[in-house]
């Protein structure tokens, strides 16, 4: 463990450390966080391939006492370097997805055209590489008793590290916080969208016993059948209805109960967030008006540790980054609360 008799957590943060300015290596840190630096799909604005450099950046701001979990930090938090070729993979393909979806916007014929024919396989084949690489690289963090959470890019990234905790637990939940549904099939003929992750965790990992959605304001019919016809395996919570339900009376403990109540022992939490109010997250890549308070969210996490339900994993995506880094101030705060409350459910 390292050694802390010479670190200070009430001075200024020293940018030479890791996130957060916590003086942990990876070896010695509990919790490690891989930063996921991929958008290839994103269909509005880009920028989030890049936001875990600027969430770390902003980390430095944030005062390390957490009264949920004074001490959780001391167990130490590391984020991994971003894999430069990872990211440049992504540039690449999102240029060729941008060029795609002009295509197709304008309703050419993809099959009459070559180049896009093989921009769409490459894109395909680059979501298929880049789930393998998530699967190996969280993996290996599991097999070495670490802790961990996913930080991206955008909301098609975590398939590989489910597919990893589905080695682990035999049966498993997931809380989406999300402005969308994320069920459809395909999204702009991507089979990897960011658009389609709940999809394709439903459909290729079994161990998924349920998945819960809260703050969906924003989707189409086929989501809406698809939910339908899920006999409970999902249970959605929209927006629209959550709020109306609180103009009428219910408090959002009572909601909280009942959502907790839909959710099996081990929970994986994947935070998109646009499932927030979007004055809290304005440069993600879809903001949708409505969604939650920070702390709503954070109340609700905190009473499923308190339920006696467990942690095992968690994403953060869809974090933007404008020009005056409000963005990722709040991804950074939102981050700092996530990380002590997966060790605390986890001590």
């Amino acid at each position: 463990m390292a050694d802390l008799s010479r670190f200070n957590p009430n001075a200024a943060a020293n940018p030479n450390n890791n996130i957060f300015g916590l003086p942990f290596t990876e070896d010695e840190a509990k919790l490690i966080l891989l930063p996921v630096p991929w958008e290839v799909t994103v269909s509005s604005s880009a920028g989030t391939a890049r936001s875990a450099e600027h969430i770390c950046k902003a980390s430095l701001q944030v005062d390390l006492f957490d009264p949920d979990v004074p001490d959780g930090w001391k167990q130490g938090f590391y984020m991994k370097e971003v894999d430069k070729k990872v990211l440049l993979k992504s540039d690449y393909l999102r240029k060729e997805a941008e060029l795609y979806i002009d295509y197709i916007s304008k309703g050419d014929e993809v099959e009459k055209n070559k180049f896009m024919c093989k921009s769409l396989k490459e894109i395909n084949e680059g979501g298929l590489h880049l789930n393998k690489w998530v699967y190996e690289n969280t993996k290996t963090l599991l097999q070495q008793n670490k802790l961990v959470g996913i930080i991206g890019g955008d909301h098609s990234i975590p398939l590989g590290y489910i597919k990893a905790l589905a080695e682990i637990h035999p049966e498993f939940g997931i809380l989406q916080i999300d402005a969308h549904c994320d069920l459809r099939k395909s999204y702009e003929d991507f089979t990897f969208s960011h658009a389609s992750i709940m999809y394709n965790v439903l459909n290729e990992v079994p161990q998924v016993q349920r998945l819960v959605q809260l703050g969906v304001r924003d989707f189409c019919e086929e989501e809406w059948q698809y939910i339908c016809n899920s006999n409970y395996r999902v249970v959605t919570y929209f927006d629209k209805q959550i709020k109306e339900r609180m103009y009428e009376g219910s408090t959002w403990k009572q909601l909280t109960d009942e959502i907790i109540n839909h959710l099996p022992n081990n929970v994986y939490i994947s935070f998109d967030i646009d499932g927030l109010d979007p004055k809290l997250c304005p440069n993600t890549g879809t903001p949708v008006q409505g969604g939650f308070e920070a702390e709503q969210i954070i109340y609700l996490f905190r009473k499923i540790i308190e339920s006696g339900r467990k942690l095992i994993g968690f994403d953060l995506v869809e974090v933007g980054t404008g020009e005056n880094e409000w963005d990722s101030n709040v991804g950074a705060r939102l981050l700092w609360r996530i990380c002590n409350l997966m060790i605390k459910s986890n001590s």
